[in-house]
């Protein structure tokens, strides 16, 4: 298990780098503008980069993983987010910046399609979910230290905005030089590779207990699962509308519950609230802490009661908690908004937060996994893109209260949702999954 978790972290790792790239900006944005002097509309392009940078790459991310291998995918992306923190820091001019923030965008896209299959790929059903989840536990992980960073590194020379974003070069290299270490997922060697003989080795040290007869006998089921997936000519096809709908709908809940939107905006929300700007980044950080907190309380019930249940826990958080925020800013009752909105993000973390990624890396058979995951991803980033970009002049056009409200039923259509189509995937091989959502049967 030591070498199993090993490998899962360093996978994992990869989100950790996505959460220190994504956040790590807000530190210096403000000095960037200043220093070029820039429009709002260049500067917003600017800072705007590494996400339009994800949504490319989360589109292409299937591409690598697929024709290359998910070991060589995750040890690029290292490189895309050192190569982005160096230039980074040492860039020239707003231009030169956006160049280097959109490549360690493409790396956070890519990221988010390699790194849950390969550890999905790897982890015996068991473990599946803790081990997948840790992905998101990285994220939320680099998010805090980013802020940290930030904190730390602000009175440094001249230009502090340079080691803030330079220093992201030192986790890259730590993480790039890890994943040298990882085999290459099984899965991929016998349904792309064809590498039979690697595969077993790799499997062999996967399931360590088992038997040479054992580890032969799952090669062979994971081989004939593939022959059978090959039945459709095409990802696009009847046999896959299962899955393909459970990954856009999970992506597309997951930011229409406003989270991204509520992250980014915290201290305007809590100012709407009568709070001071200094209370109000006081509370961000307590989003933070809540966050990171509850997702480590998600990995921990992942396994334990599935992933169906706790969408349900975080369905009835969100309504509970998007409804009471409604409630406060229609009767001005804004003393609550702050508990409400820790309640939100307790219930994200343990809820969709935790699940996303897992899930959508356990629906799509082995030959359209990563596809499948390309897919889901895309979604996720391109909603996370609209909101971000209307949010500010939905707040401005609408009172936030009308906001919330809209947030909350959304969420009451993903409790729907969640009775009526999602299946459970706890414990299940990824082979079982297949058979279980009938694809290959059209």
């Amino acid at each position: 298990m030591n070498r199993l978790f090993f490998w899962s972290l360093t996978s994992a790792l990869a989100g950790f780098l996505f959460g220190f790239d994504t956040v790590v900006i807000s530190g210096a944005e403000q000095k960037i503008q200043e220093l070029w002097g820039l429009s709002d509309f260049v500067h917003g392009l600017a800072i705007s980069m590494a996400l339009w940078g994800t949504v490319l790459g989360s589109l292409v991310g299937s591409w690598p993983t697929d024709q290359f291998g998910r070991k060589k995918t995750l040890l690029w992306i290292g490189i895309l987010y050192f190569v982005s923190a160096v230039w980074s820091g040492l860039a020239t001019d707003v231009y030169s910046l956006m160049v280097a923030r959109f490549i360690g965008g493409l790396g956070v896209g890519i990221s988010t399609v390699a790194a849950p299959l390969y550890i999905s790929e790897i982890a015996p059903p068991e473990k599946r979910g803790r081990l997948a989840g840790m992905f998101q536990f990285n994220i939320v992980f680099g998010i805090l230290i980013a802020l940290l960073s930030n904190y730390l590194l602000g009175g440094i020379g001249e230009n502090p905005w340079r080691w803030m974003l330079g220093i992201e070069a030192v986790p890259a290299l730590v993480y790039t030089v890890m994943c040298f270490m990882i085999p290459e997922s099984p899965r991929w060697l016998l349904v792309r590779r064809g590498d039979r003989e690697h595969a077993l080795s790799v499997l062999a040290m996967i399931n360590d207990t088992s038997t040479p007869v054992e580890v032969e006998k799952l090669a062979s089921e994971i081989t004939a699962a593939s022959e059978v997936s090959t039945t459709a000519s095409s990802f696009w096809s009847k046999s896959l509308k299962v899955p393909i709908t459970l990954a856009i709908l999970i992506a597309f809940f997951n930011q229409l519950s406003g989270i991204n939107a509520i992250l980014y905006f915290a201290p305007r929300i809590f100012e709407l609230t009568g709070l001071g700007e200094k209370a109000a980044l006081l509370q961000s950080v307590g989003i933070g802490v809540t966050n990171l907190v509850f997702t480590f309380v998600g990995l921990w019930l992942i396994d334990r009661l599935g992933r169906r249940t706790l969408l349900y826990i975080g369905s009835f958080g969100y309504i509970i908690s998007l409804g009471l925020c409604a409630w406060a800013f229609f009767s001005e009752s804004f003393s609550i908004v702050p508990a409400c909105i820790f309640g939100f993000i307790a219930a994200h973390a343990v809820g969709q937060g935790a699940v996303i990624w897992v899930f959508i890396s356990e629906i799509f058979p082995n030959r359209s996994r990563a596809v499948g995951q390309s897919l889901g991803s895309f979604t996720h980033w391109f909603f996370a893109a609209t909101l971000t970009l209307v949010f500010p002049k939905v707040v401005s056009a609408f009172p936030a209260g009308y906001v919330f409200l809209f947030f909350c039923l959304m969420m009451v259509l993903q409790l729907v949702w969640v009775k009526m189509m999602v299946p459970e995937t706890k414990g299940v091989s990824l082979e079982e999954m297949q058979r279980k959502l009938g694809i290959g049967e059209a």
